[in-house]
C-alpha cells in the first residue's frame, strides 16, 4: 500500500520535535530559548510548513515557497527557512524514488533536474523569509529574477552557505557524516534526542556554521569548534550522556551571551533526522509491498 501523506507529515514533525528536544548549545531548544524565538514558534512553524512539504502535487520550488509562506503566517520571524530548503528535496526524492534506488540516489537526480522555475519560487521564499545576514551577491542575487536553475544558483552560494553546499554535493554532510553518526549513537545510547545532540556537536566541531559566519565572520570559528570538541570528547566516554548536561549548559550560556547561534547546524540536524525517518519509511514500504508505490 502507498505511504500516505500523514505518515510523511508525522516523520517531518517528529524530526523537528526531536531536534527541539535535543540540547544544542547556542540554539533554541526545550532547555533554553533565545534569539527572540521560542520553542512554540518552531512547533507552529513545523505544523504550518509540513503539509506543503509533503504535498506530492507541488514541485520542488513550490514546496519551498508555500511552506515558507505558511510559516510566515504563523510566526513573525525566520524560524525555518533552512529546514525547508533541506527538507523539500528530501521529500521530493521520496516521492520520485524508483525501484532499486536509494533515497540519496533519487536526491541526486532531483537536484540535477531543478529548473529556473524552481529557482524563481525559491528566490521568492527567501525574500519572504528575510534571513539574517542575507546581504547582496554579484551573481544571481535573490532580489532579482533568476536566470539559472536552482542547482546552478546554489553553486554561486556554496562557498558561503552550507545549505547551498548540500544542494551541490548531494547532501554530503547529511548522508556521509550525520546519518552514520546518528545510528552509531542511537545504537550506543538508545535515545534519539541524545543521538541528535551528538550529530549537532559533531557537525559543528568539523564544519563552521554559516549562520554564525554571516554575522561574525571567522571571529568565533575556532572557539566554537574547540568547545564542540570538548563536548564531543565528554560524550564519547559516557554511557550516560545526561552526565554532560552541566557542560552543555555552560557552553549554551556562553554562546547565547555573545549572540552565537549555530542555526545552520541545527537545520542540518533536522535534515539528518528527517532522512533517517524517510529511509525507515522506504524500508517499511519495501518489506510490505516488495515494490515502490507512489506516495
Amino acid at each position: 500500500m502507498p505511504i500516505q501523506r500523514d505518515a510523511l507529515l508525522s516523520a517531518y514533525l517528529d524530526a523537528c520535535e526531536t531536534e527541539l528536544r535535543a540540547f544544542k548549545p547556542g540554539n533554541v531548544s526545550i532547555y533554553s530559548e533565545a534569539h527572540d524565538m521560542t520553542v512554540e514558534d518552531f512547533r507552529r512553524s513545523a505544523a504550518a510548513s509540513g503539509p506543503f512539504l509533503c504535498d506530492s502535487d507541488l514541485s520542488l520550488g513550490e514546496k519551498i515557497y508555500h511552506a515558507t509562506r505558511a510559516t510566515r503566517e504563523v510566526v513573525p520571524c525566520n524560524t525555518n527557512l533552512g529546514i525547508i530548503l533541506l527538507a523539500a528535496p528530501l521529500f521530493q526524492a521520496f516521492q520520485e524514488i524508483r525501484e532499486g534506488e536509494t533515497l540519496r540516489d533519487t536526491l541526486r537526480r532531483v537536484l540535477g533536474a531543478t529548473t529556473q522555475t524552481d529557482a524563481d519560487w525559491t528566490y521568492k521564499a527567501i525574500r519572504l523569509a528575510q534571513p539574517g545576514g542575507l546581504g547582496e551577491s554579484p551573481d544571481q542575487d535573490v532580489r532579482d529574477a533568476p536566470e539559472v536553475t536552482l542547482l546552478e544558483a546554489m553553486r554561486f552560494a556554496e562557498h558561503r552557505d552550507r545549505i547551498a553546499y548540500q544542494y551541490t554535493n548531494s547532501f554530503a554532510d547529511v548522508f556521509d557524516f550525520a546519518i552514520p553518526r546518528y545510528h552509531r549513537k542511537l545504537s550506543q545510547w538508545g535515545d534519539k534526542e541524545w543521538s541528535a545532540v551528538a550529530v549537532f556537536v559533531g557537525l559543528l566541531k568539523h564544519i563552521p556554521d554559516s549562520h554564525i559566519e554571516r554575522k561574525f565572520g571567522a571571529r568565533y570559528t575556532g572557539i566554537v569548534a574547540s568547545r564542540m570538541a570538548q563536548i564531543d570528547k565528554a560524550l564519547s566516554v559516557s554511557d550516560r550522556p545526561e552526565q554532560v548536561m552541566p557542560l552543555l549548559r555552560e557552553v549554551d550560556a556562553e554562546f547565547k551571551s555573545g549572540g552565537i547561534n549555530p542555526g545552520t547546524t541545527a537545520d542540518l540536524t533536522v535534515a539528518c533526522l528527517l532522512a533517517v525517518r524517510l529511509e525507515a519509511l522506504l524500508g517499511q514500504r519495501k518489506r510490505k509491498t516488495g515494490c515502490f508505490l507512489e506516495a
